[in-house]
């Protein structure tokens, strides 16, 4: 067993190295156009000077000029090459800016151009990870150019060894005044806020969104909370929220992430950094080129982060990344964790208003869901198919076969159809719900662990069962016996499978569900099906001696091959068919304890 969980350790860790290796290796480096950090975890720019070099081939430039730039290795450094690089040119005055520009390449087997800032070609990285000591490729000046111009490099020697932004030379604008450069760290310090945000006059004067519902941040240090106001020609917003590492929220023109405009509040050491980025997919936001945002002030406390800023209602169209605040969209609160100022994965997923909410319009108070209605309804399905039909069809075929013998319902026994017909129905209910997820992340979710996999077991085994059973051997076969127990080893495996899927799937991304309680709510409806079924175990045995069990397991054994019944449990004793009213209570005081947790669960799913 130890060597077991050791394998799995170090199989682990192997895949996250690949994992990371990967990341950079390529050169798809697309999310690190804004800031040029290599993502590589756990590990910051080096401190030291940097064995490189940014040379050109001029120093004065006109419109459409071509130029070469050239990143070099300093050949007095040993080993001083390097195995990945990012080059951009930025507006000589405005650093923290988008790129300037566009390159063409001189070798494409060692280089490649990246679509950064919505434009093809405006930066260029490395294909692999083979070691070069120089690279050279062309830059072309734009029609309308910045007065001044400076190249930016980031060079990676090693995973854990490189450096950010290296300054390469400035170019100057035929005609123009030369421009001084700005230190690539050059950013607007946020002022503090003096006291914590108040969910005071939410749909009055203000548009407010909160998590839980009616929540207050000025005393709840739980509470997620935005909201926001039209203040003569813009927008007032306050975000606020507990998170290891950063609160978001964004704009988007429908609950599907990708293509969102996101406002960021990251937690760096001691300060708050507030940017505006977009989201082009389910990928890392890339950070504006332009900074949009004024009067930005933070607040840090007790581990809730807080933030405010002003954003004008319309940008100029050269931002087409910013939308308009006078149209109706959706609203985005994410929240996860940050290292060294960049953002991670939200710890969960994001609260999402129920309705499409016009920013500058009429304050209200929204109410949002962290859970896709999709997501909701698999769940629903789940739950009513295995804690409901399932067991309820499971105790009529084992224990009442006995009851109503002349009874029958198109032709079969009544304890038969009602078997087949609750059975039939939690196929169907599995596989509406089993498709669900799938419609709602457009394929596999690579992030769900280990529940989708039991998922499809149980879907499998689900439709394998009634399949058995339309080609099971006749009554009086003596392969009955093979059947019934086959049937029986099936169903108990799809049974407990889907009790450990749906224990897994409450603590899902998409339904988080409060753990503590809910996890105790499930636990209740399986033992509640536990002491049903021993209830009416003990009564067909007659609660009989201990010393005569080896002798009723053979009488069991005996009348399993030979009676027909066509069983798919234990064939019932002749004791079953007395009692029947002790069997009727027992069946309806569990289901009336079974509904009840069910429409706990049910109404809890309803209020994520």
């Amino acid at each position: 067993m130890e060597i077991s969980v050791k394998m799995k350790v170090l199989l682990f860790l192997f895949v996250v190295c690949i994992k990371s290796v990967d990341n950079y290796r390529n050169g798809k480096v697309k999310e690190a156009c804004q800031d040029m950090m290599p993502d590589h975890h756990h590990h910051g720019p080096s401190p030291t000077s940097p064995p490189y070099t940014v040379t050109v081939d001029k120093s004065i430039f006109s419109p459409g000029d071509q130029i070469k730039v050239t990143v070099s290795a300093v050949s007095s450094e040993n080993n001083a090459y390097f195995e990945g690089f990012l080059i951009q040119a930025r507006d000589a005055a405005n650093l923290d800016g988008g790129s300037v520009g566009t390159f063409t390449l001189l070798d494409s087997s060692i280089s490649q151009l990246l679509l950064c800032h919505h434009r093809e070609g405006s930066a260029v990285s490395h294909t692999s990870d083979y070691h070069k000591t120089e690279v050279q490729v062309i830059w072309m000046a734009p029609q309308n150019p910045p007065p001044g111009v400076q190249f930016l490099v980031t060079v990676v020697r090693k995973f854990e060894l490189f450096w950010v932004k290296i300054p390469g030379p400035v170019l100057s604008l035929n005609g123009a005044s030369p421009s001084t450069p700005l230190s690539p760290q050059t950013t607007t310090a946020p002022t503090s806020l003096p006291r914590p945000f108040t969910s005071e006059h939410c749909g009055s004067t203000k548009t407010c969104l909160r998590d839980p519902e009616g929540c207050n941040p000025e005393n709840d240090t739980l509470c997620y909370f935005l909201s926001f106001r039209k203040v003569g020609q813009g927008v007032q917003f306050e975000l606020s929220g507990p998170a290891a590492g950063y609160i978001s929220f964004a704009l988007s023109t429908d609950k599907w992430m990708g293509n969102d405009d996101v406002y960021l509040c990251v937690s760096d050491t001691h300060s708050i950094n507030i940017t505006a980025a977009y989201v082009e997919g389910r990928t890392h936001p890339v950070t504006a080129s332009e900074n949009v945002l004024r009067e930005t002030a933070w607040r840090l406390a007790d581990g809730v982060i807080q933030c405010s800023f002003y954003r004008n209602i319309h940008i100029p169209t050269s931002n087409q990344d910013r939308f308009n605040l006078d149209q109706m969209y959706y609203l985005f609160m994410a929240h996860g964790r940050a290292e060294n100022g960049r953002i991670h994965r939200h710890d969960r997923q994001p609260l999402i208003s129920a309705k499409q909410v016009v920013i500058t319009g009429p304050p209200k108070d929204l109410i949002g869901s962290r859970a896709p209605l999709l997501i909701k309804f698999h769940a629903a399905f789940m739950l009513i198919g295995w804690m409901m039909t399932v067991s309820t069809g499971v105790i009529i075929a084992r224990y009442f076969k006995p009851d109503w013998p002349e009874t029958t319902v198109c032709g079969q026994r009544v304890w038969f159809q009602l078997h087949r017909g609750l059975m039939l129905l939690t196929v169907l209910l599995t596989f509406i719900g089993f498709i669900l997820p799938f419609v709602y992340r457009s394929g596999w979710s690579k992030r769900a662990g280990s529940h989708p996999y039991f998922g499809c077991t149980v879907m499998t085994l689900a439709v394998i069962q009634p399949i058995m059973a339309l080609f099971r051997p006749a009554p009086d076969s003596s392969r009955r016996y093979i059947f019934n127990w086959v049937h029986l080893g099936t169903g108990t495996i799809a049974q407990v499978l889907a009790v450990v899927a749906i224990f897994l799937g409450i603590h899902q991304q998409a339904l988080l569900l409060p753990a503590s309680w809910t996890t105790g709510l499930l636990a209740g409806c399986v033992v509640w099906f536990v002491l049903a079924d021993l209830a009416l175990e003990m009564h067909r045995r007659g609660i009989y001696p201990i010393g005569h069990f080896f002798r009723n397991f053979q009488v069991y054994t005996e009348n399993l091959q030979t009676e027909d019944k066509e069983g798919i449990l234990f064939v019932q004793s002749e004791n079953e068919s007395k009692g029947s009213s002790f069997k009727t209570v027992v069946l309806a005081v569990y289901l009336c304890g079974n509904l009840v947790f069910l429409a706990l669960l049910l109404a809890t799913i309803s209020e994520v």
